[in-house]
């Protein structure tokens, strides 16, 4: 046998055994923390976007009952009105029946003039009309405001399905942060991130006034976990912070950070003052200005409400609080 042939045959053998000893496929290695964090992060944003979303709806659902109870009050009054007058009409008509008719009409409408039969016949002719009149409004308001209410309870009904859609959608989502918080438990040792002290940030500054309140609640608030949907006073989502500040200072805001920046003044970042509220891009995040460009907010879940530099995102706009 040649060299030749001899060294290409070495060759093949060792190709083979390499391709033998070689595993299948690369091992996939294990996410780094850094990758981790980043999923966990975006899952957070996404789930952050439904909770505003179901906080929103919350706050419309509410607003459309208060309204339907509004409605269904002004309903009741009316009903009672429109069947006094139906019985005022219909005891006008029964009594002539009964004693004779026009004699007991003329007695009804004019007892002890000496008008005229055809001047008394008109009075009660156009008596009659008016009562109709009434009765006929006030059953055209009564059938409005049931129109309303009704298309109220549509809206009220569809506004509920949107609320077990967005359970739905939370609930997926927070399936997959159970999945990312475990990977995180085995890369730190824990899911979330571990209680700490409101002292850590330090001592609220002195502000006079309701936003002096606000930010000492904010304060207060700081290293309590990020809830959704909560308010708190254990746990808190970014409008829950928000609201529940300004709610110690005797001011209502709604549950949502976009209606929240519907219900704020619109100022400019020069004009930020301690207790202002701090917006993010797509109005889906919110948090409380304290001053020297710090923000408290509760970031997102599996966090706790801390302070930090109001540019840790896009900002969309600054709102004062009326």
């Amino acid at each position: 046998m040649s060299s030749l042939r001899i060294l290409l045959r070495s060759l093949a053998v060792a190709g083979l055994s390499a391709a033998l000893i070689a595993p299948a496929s690369v091992a996939r290695a294990e996410p780094t923390p850094a990758e981790l964090t980043k999923q966990i992060e975006k899952s957070s944003t996404e789930l952050e976007r439904i909770v505003e979303s179901y906080n929103k709806l919350n706050e419309e659902i509410k607003a459309n009952k208060a309204t339907a109870a509004a409605l269904q009050a002004k309903i009741g009054p009316l009903q009672a009105q429109a069947e006094r007058s139906r019985a005022d009409v219909g005891q006008i008509a029964v009594v002539a029946y009964k004693t004779g008719g026009l004699r007991t009409a003329q007695t009804l409408l004019d007892r002890g003039t000496v008008s005229s039969l055809p001047d008394r016949l008109g009075t009660l002719d156009q008596l009659t009309r008016q009562r109709q009149a009434t009765i006929a409004g006030f059953t055209a308001n009564q059938r409005k405001l049931i129109d309303e209410k009704t298309r109220l309870d549509a809206t009220l009904a569809r506004e509920a399905a949107q609320a077990k859609q967005l359970t739905a959608g939370k609930k997926k989502i927070q399936a997959d942060l159970d999945r990312l918080y475990e990977l995180r438990r085995q890369a730190y040792g824990r899911a979330t991130e571990a209680p700490t002290r409101s002292t850590s940030a330090g001592s609220a500054p002195a502000i006079s006034g309701s936003a002096g309140v606000a930010v000492r609640y904010a304060y207060g608030a700081i290293g309590k976990p990020y809830v959704w949907g909560a308010d708190g006073p254990d746990g808190y989502d970014c409008s829950g912070l928000t609201l529940a500040s300004w709610r110690a200072a005797g001011k209502s805001l709604p549950h949502n950070a976009a209606m929240q920046w519907d219900a704020t003044s619109r100022i400019s970042r020069g004009s930020l003052q301690p207790g202002d509220l701090v917006f993010y891009s797509g109005l889906g995040h919110v948090a409380l200005y304290v001053g020297s460009g710090q923000v408290i907010d509760a970031p997102s879940a599996g966090r706790n409400v801390l302070k930090r530099d109001m540019d840790m995102m896009t900002i969309a706009g600054y709102g004062r609080v009326r």
